[in-house]
């Protein structure tokens, strides 16, 4: 059955790099324009153009006890710096292990991850948190707070235990509250917020830290899609203004969309590294998915016209694949 485009970038790009091996980020697929008021972003600290990357891996190998292969299996990958990149793979990929290496959460079993030079676990902590803002999947709050404390743990980093917000310091959270549309929230006591307010809220705690890198793990799960869309349109001003983005998503159309980088994970290694044209291919994702899909270009209008979306198919188009014997080997999803 044909294919509803070839997968390729306006332009052309090559396929997609073999699996296991990782490249520096080719040129990068235009990011549209945020629609974020630039008053309302975060400043964050412009790397000078001589910086080396942000996180840097070599042979990162991580496998837990009593597993039979490792979760992450010798991935070599440099982030660079001012940029946002997309962590994409299906579930059991080794996405969130990745992450927890890379925030120096967790030991590697083999090989290193480097933040800005050194190793991530070796960064004192609250040092680290002055640099890198997360927003977790999940978290339960310890004890009941507000929005705006919540928010405000952001300071803390730069404030320490005894320190009182300052002026700086309640610009940066006001700022935060509204780049994640919770002002009208902010004196709400977080068990009373919906799932989405309370994502939105995790993640206006992070930009108020105003850190030089960002790292995100499904940060619009729950969202709806006017707040969706405004997470997302978030990244590309970030990183106009220099900070480095990280988003780990299951969304591959709005990865495609918005960040300037993809790395695809599949069993715990490297299946694929590049701009949205190179890795969003039909053959890549029916392989690493394990579903057919048709990729077509993004209909637009905006500078994000052409950039390849994924549909997966369904129903007799589906059936109609495997009678053909054009599907994927499911059992490698």
């Amino acid at each position: 059955m044909r294919e509803a485009s070839d997968g390729r970038a306006p332009g052309g790009s090559a396929p997609a790099e073999p699996a296991g091996q990782a490249t520096p980020a080719p040129a990068a697929t235009a990011v549209p324009p945020a629609t974020v008021p630039p008053a309302t972003v975060p400043p964050a600290t412009v790397p000078p153009a001589t910086a080396p990357a942000a996180w840097v891996t070599r042979g990162l190998t991580l496998q837990y006890p009593g597993a039979s292969r490792p979760a992450l299996d010798d991935v070599t990958l440099e982030f660079p710096a001012g940029r946002c990149t997309a962590i994409l793979g299906p579930n059991g990929a080794g996405k969130s292990t990745l992450l927890r290496l890379l925030l120096g959460t967790l030991p590697p079993t083999a090989g290193e991850a480097l933040f800005e030079g050194r190793e991530a676990s070796r960064w004192p902590r609250r040092e680290f948190a002055q640099a890198v803002g997360v927003v977790p999947q999940l978290e339960e709050a310890a004890f009941p707070l507000t929005v705006r404390e919540l928010v405000a743990m952001g300071r803390y980093p730069h404030l320490g235990p005894w320190r009182r917000e300052g002026p700086a310091d309640r610009r940066a959270i006001e700022r935060a509250l509204d780049s994640c549309d919770v002002t009208s929230l902010a004196d709400r006591p977080l068990g009373t917020l919906s799932g989405g307010e309370r994502q939105r809220a995790r993640v206006a705690r992070a930009l108020a830290q105003e850190p030089r890198a960002l790292v995100l793990d499904e940060p619009t799960a729950s969202l709806d899609i006017r707040h969706e869309m405004a997470i997302f349109e978030l990244l590309p001003a970030l990183c106009a203004r220099g900070a480095t983005v990280l988003v780990i998503t299951h969304h591959l159309n709005l990865a495609a969309r918005y960040a300037q980088r993809l790395v695809l994970l599949h069993h715990g290694r490297v299946a694929a590294d590049g701009t949205p044209g190179r890795v969003l291919t039909r053959a890549l994702v029916e392989s690493v998915y394990g579903w057919p899909v048709a990729i077509a270009g993004h209909p637009g209008p905006g500078p994000d016209t052409g950039v390849p979306q994924v549909i997966p198919l369904a129903g007799e188009a589906c059936a109609s694949m495997i009678a053909q014997g054009d599907a994927p080997d499911g059992s490698d999803g």
